[in-house]
């Protein structure tokens, strides 16, 4: 690691960053140059594992149900302008990771008042969102379907639940047999996700009429007023589902600081348990505002626009537009619409009787890969944020566990899943997404500021352009707006009706 002889102040109530020079790309990655085979092999993969926890709440169970129902028109731009906003708001969040090797969870620390107060309020938050466990009931159902060759019936819920319950216990075995649990989620991600993508893109080609197609790709860039009879729980879940979770995204960007982006690098990474735990920095690193670290960063910065852009946002707009097309497609064959209860396995259901058992099967697959790759992104996230965050408030914990985060990691995912598996008894999957997606946009009241403050505190070359600042105020406003709507809706009567 560089000789560290200086520090940086940033925010207050935490220790000065230290600072050194940031790495190159290749000496991270340990390759000669960074073409376009070094890329795809080691530079992408953050935006994989958040791409993957985005094709499945809200791109196979929301999205679809609200087409199902309403149809493309007023709900497509809501899909574009979310997932747009969601991914500039995920480049402010990994900016301050790459600039410093601290997470998102423990920054906030570094934001009047203090560790004392957003670092708890914000695992708090997000742990509040998730812990719902909708996402591990619907792949549950999935799994049964798969199963069984049939849709489970309303006797049969608690036997869905013991499949989700199973599903989380193998995202505990993929972390603990990792050697380094990004990367494990990386390569998993690669495939499901590849997998994903490349059956539906077939599957659509073959069964879904060009007029559905067309209308699928018109409603994403046709601005209109939301259809009528759409609740505002439903059209607000929707927006903060759709690329991922709105306000709340920050909890998945931690990867890149494990992936070794800039700081990350220095900064370190959590190991499974087959892994050689090296030291994970408490307090994070900053580079010296010169000529040579501000080369050095803005190519840290393009390999993010490109891991984000080219990779999350088109993966998220395919991932929402492929389901959709193929839920419309099914309703107009079955005559009827999707429900809450019956979304995650409605489009196998309804394309069986015209395609065959085979066709039943490959959707209900899909539906089980998709739901998968959410949960294994959300359970190890969830995990992941209160180990960041836990230490930087309690330098006891830290002490307790001598730098080597397994040591908290894993028994809180032992205490998690055992919480999960619980509260899934509670409702209905859906129902219960649609309570993970709003609580979401709850973040993007708190959060878009927080990200302003730190961010333009960082060395010089690090700090955005003052329109960064614009699109994060969008993101407060138009994710803010679907969270009040909701909270009113859920008190009384929302504040606009459609």
């Amino acid at each position: 690691m560089t000789e560290v002889q200086r520090t940086y102040p940033l925010g207050v109530s935490r220790p000065d960053l230290a600072v050194a020079d940031l790495p190159t790309p290749e000496e991270v990655f340990n390759v000669r140059k960074i073409g376009a085979r070094e890329l795809v092999m080691y530079a992408i993969g953050p935006s994989l594992i958040a791409l993957g926890v985005s094709i499945g709440s809200g791109e196979w169970l929301l999205g679809p149900q609200a087409v199902g129902q309403y149809g493309f028109v007023g709900i497509g731009w809501v899909i574009t302008i979310s997932a747009v906003l969601q991914t500039f708001y995920n480049v402010e969040c990994a900016r301050y990771i790459v600039a410093t090797g601290e997470t998102d969870t423990v920054g906030w620390g570094r934001v009047p008042p203090g560790k004392l107060f957003w670092v708890p309020v914000s695992v708090f938050i997000v742990i509040f969102a998730f812990i719902a466990g909708g996402w591990a009931a619907s792949a549950g159902q999935g799994m049964f379907a798969l199963v069984n060759g049939r849709v489970a019936e309303a006797g049969e819920m608690q036997q869905t639940r013991w499949y989700a319950i199973g599903l989380l216990v193998i995202v505990f075995l993929i972390t603990v047999s990792a050697q380094r649990i990004s990367r494990a989620l990386e390569l998993s991600n690669w495939v499901m996700v590849g997998a994903i993508l490349g059956i539906l893109i077939i599957v659509d080609l073959l069964v879904v009429p060009a007029s559905v197609w067309w209308e699928g790709i018109r409603g994403l860039v046709t601005p209109a007023a939301p259809p009528a009879g759409i609740s505002a729980t439903q059209l607000g879940a929707l927006a903060g589902f759709t690329a991922m979770a709105s306000g709340l995204n920050w909890y998945l960007m931690s990867h890149y600081r494990d992936k070794g982006y800039g700081m990350g690098h220095r900064a370190g990474f959590i190991a499974g348990l087959r892994g050689n735990q090296q030291e994970l920095l408490s307090v994070g690193v900053t580079f010296p505002d010169d000529e040579r670290n501000t080369g050095v960063w803005r190519r840290w910065y393009r390999l993010l626009l490109v891991d984000m852009w080219g990779v999350f946002f088109v993966g998220a707009i395919l991932g929402m537009l492929l389901p959709t097309v193929l839920m419309s497609h099914a309703v107009a064959l079955s005559g009827e619409r999707p429900t809450t209860a019956n979304v995650p396995t409605f489009v196998a259901s309804a394309l069986a009787p015209e395609y065959g058992q085979g066709m039943f099967y490959l959707m209900l697959l899909m539906g089980v890969l998709v739901l998968f790759s959410t949960q294994l992104g959300i359970f190890e996230a969830l995990v992941r944020v209160v180990t960041d965050g836990a230490p930087a408030v309690s330098p006891r914990l830290r002490a307790l566990i001598e730098s080597d985060p397994r040591r908290f990691y894993y028994p809180f995912m032992i205490a998690l899943l055992i919480a999960i598996a619980i509260i899934i008894h509670l409702a209905l999957p859906v129902a219960l997404v649609q309570f993970s997606a709003n609580m979401s946009n709850l973040g993007a009241l708190i959060f878009p500021f927080l990200l302003m403050y730190l961010n333009s505190r960082l060395p010089r070359a690090a700090r955005p352009r003052p329109w960064h600042y614009v699109l994060l105020v969008l993101n407060f406003l138009f994710f803010g707006f679907f969270f009040v709507n909701f909270v009113a809706d859920f008190v009384g009567d929302p504040l606009i009706t459609f």
